[in-house]
């Protein structure tokens, strides 16, 4: 079930993330390039966030 949970907040948090990459997209358009052209970036970044934020709602 732990693992099952961690998947379903995965997945909401990638939801989250794009969101906001898309709402940034007027004032910060090279960051929007490379979230949507750049897959390592993309990843990156979603990896990062997802385990700072996954991580704080653990404590």
């Amino acid at each position: 079930m732990k693992n099952s949970d961690r998947a379903a907040a995965r997945l909401e948090h990638d939801r989250a993330l794009q969101k906001v990459v898309i709402g940034m997209l007027a004032d910060h358009t090279e960051l929007f390039k490379q979230f949507s052209d750049n897959p390592g970036f993309k990843k990156w970044l979603a990896d990062t966030i997802f385990a700072v934020t996954y991580e704080e709602s653990r404590v």
